[in-house]
C-alpha cells in the first residue's frame, strides 16, 4: 500500500526530535496526480505486513545505522528523543555539521547510540551510509522493476548493532557459520564487539542453557505470573490487544488497597516487557486492578511510563479513563512474536475454543433429519471424534435411537482418531 503523503516528499524541516521522526505531510494531493501507469519509483517497506493488512511502502527512504539514521531526500539533522540535556543535542548537531561532505544533499538523525561516539565513529558511520545509498541508487537505474535494491541486516547483524553495549559482556554464537559472518561484519561495523564475540560449543543447546526456551514458550502463553502471586492475562485480536491484571494469590500488603497497589507496581513492569518481548502493537488496553487512591493511580501510571521509557518502539500512554483502563498505543512496523511462530488451531479456527461434544451431537441430529428428508439410503453413518461418539452411545444414545426410528433408517457410529471434537461427516450407505 503506497499512500499519497508517501510520495510526495515534504518541504525540508529545520529540526528533528526523534529516531522515528515524521515529517509534516504535504497537502492532499490524488494519487493519480503524482503517478502515472508504468512509472518506475523506487519505495521502502516501512511497515511489514500484518494480518490482512499488506505491507506499506514509502518513496521517503530512510537507512539505519548504527549511530545514524540516514534520509537521503531531507536535508536536515534531527536528534533522538532519548538524548535529553539540550547542551548534548546542540553539541551533536554541531558535530555532525562539521563532518558531513559539503556535496551532501541528505539529511541524518542522530541516534541514542551516539551519543558517546567519537568523530571517527560518525565519519564511518557516514560514509557507509552515503556508499548504501549510492548503491542503491545504481541498482535503481540498472536493474528492471521489480528488483530488490535493498535489504536491512538480517537478524543476527541486527542484534550485534542495535543491542550490544558497554554492559553486554559476551555475544554466544552456536553456528560457526554465523560466527564468522559476525567476525566479519564486526570488523568493518562494531569494531568494539569483536573481543566479545565467542563460538559456543559446549554440549547443551544455547536456548536450554539460558533458559531462552522457556522463556519463548511463556511469552506465548495467555498467562503471565507475576512474582508476588498476581497474574496478567494477555489477550491479542486483530483489532487490540488488552492486558488483564489479577491479584491471585497476593494477600502481602498492609490492607486489601496497599495489595492491590503492590500488584499494580509490579504489573507495570510485567506489562513493560511482555511488549517487548511479544513485539506487541497498535492499540493496547490495560485493565488495572481498580485503585480508588488517586494517588496510587498517579503512581502506577509513573511508573509504567517510566519502564516504558526503555521501549526502543514509539510508545504512547494516556491517563485512566473514566472506567478505569489504560489506554496505550505502541508503533507497529513487525508480526508479534505468536503471529510469527504460530498459526490459527484448525481445530477452532483460531476461536479460541470449541463447541461441547453435546453441541455436535444435536448437529448430528438435525443433519440425519434434513438428509432424510432428501435422500432414501438403506443405512446413515456417523463418523465422528472419540468424544462425540461416547456421547451418543451413553448419554445420547436415547436420542439417537428415537430419531432412527422416526427416520425408519439404522444409524450406525464410528470413531475417527484423526478427527477433532467438531469435525464429523454424516455418511449415506
Amino acid at each position: 500500500f503506497l499512500h499519497a503523503n508517501d510520495v510526495v516528499r515534504p518541504a525540508p524541516v529545520a529540526s528533528a526530535d526523534t529516531e522515528n521522526t515524521t515529517l509534516p505531510p504535504p497537502a492532499s494531493v490524488p494519487i493519480v496526480e503524482l503517478l502515472r501507469d508504468g512509472q518506475d519509483i523506487v519505495v521502502q517497506v516501512v511497515k511489514d505486513p500484518i494480518g490482512t493488512k499488506g505491507a506499506r511502502l514509502s518513496t521517503q527512504i530512510s537507512i539505519a545505522g548504527r549511530m545514524l539514521v540516514y534520509l537521503p531526500q531531507d536535508k536536515h539533522i534531527g536528534i533522538s528523543q532519548k538524548i535529553e540535556k539540550e547542551a548534548d543535542r546542540e553539541l551533536l548537531r554541531t558535530r555532525m555539521a562539521g563532518l558531513l561532505p559539503a556535496e551532501e544533499k541528505g539529511g541524518y538523525i542522530v541516534r541514542t547510540q551516539a551519543e558517546e561516539a567519537s568523530d571517527a565513529d560518525l565519519s564511518a558511520d557516514i560514509d557507509y551510509l552515503r556508499k548504501t545509498w549510492a548503491a542503491i541508487q545504481n541498482g535503481a537505474r540498472t536493474r528492471p522493476a521489480t528488483s530488490l535494491l535493498y535489504q536491512d541486516l538480517n537478524l543476527a547483524q541486527r542484534v550485534l548493532r542495535d543491542f550490544v553495549h558497554d554492559e553486554t559482556a559476551t555475544i554466544q554464537v552456536d553456528s560457526r557459520e554465523n560466527y564468522l559472518m559476525l567476525v566479519e561484519f564486526a570488523k568493518i561495523y562494531t569494531p568494539s564487539v569483536l573481543a566479545r564475540l565467542q563460538h559456543y560449543t559446549g554440549e547443551r543447546p544455547l536456548f536450554d542453557l539460558y533458559g531462552v526456551e522457556e522463556e519463548i514458550l511463556r511469552a506465548l502463553g495467555r498467562r503471565v505470573d507475576l512474582k508476588s502471586g498476581g497474574y496478567l492475562i494477555v489477550d491479542q485480536t486483530e483489532a487490540m490487544t488488552t492486558i488483564d491484571v489479577n491479584t491471585g494469590g497476593f494477600v502481602g500488603g498492609r490492607n486489601f488497597a496497599d495489595t492491590i497497589f503492590k500488584t499494580n507496581l509490579e504489573a507495570a513492569h510485567a506489562i513493560a516487557r511482555q511488549l517487548r518481548l511479544r513485539n506487541l502493537g497498535g492499540i493496547i488496553i490495560l485493565d488495572f486492578i481498580d485503585m480508588e487512591n488517586n494517588e496510587h493511580r498517579n503512581a502506577v501510571l509513573a511508573e509504567l511510563k517510566k519502564t516504558l521509557a526503555r521501549d526502543r518502539t514509539k510508545v504512547s500512554v494516556s491517563g485512566f479513563s473514566a472506567l478505569g483502563l489504560v489506554e496505550m498505543t505502541r508503533k507497529r512496523t513487525r508480526e508479534s512474536l505468536a503471529h510469527i511462530l504460530c498459526e490459527p488451531c484448525p481445530a477452532c479456527s483460531g476461536k479460541g475454543q470449541v463447541k461441547t461434544s453435546r453441541t455436535i451431537c444435536y448437529e448430528i441430529l438435525r443433519e440425519l433429519l434434513r438428509e432424510a428428508k432428501q435422500f432414501n439410503p438403506r443405512e446413515f453413518r456417523i463418523l465422528a471424534s472419540q468424544e462425540v461418539v461416547d456421547l451418543f452411545l451413553e448419554e445420547e444414545s436415547q436420542h439417537l435411537a428415537m430419531l432412527g426410528d422416526f427416520i425408519g433408517k439404522k444409524i450406525s457410529l464410528q470413531v475417527e482418531k484423526g478427527y477433532h471434537q467438531e469435525q464429523y461427516d454424516v455418511i449415506l450407505m
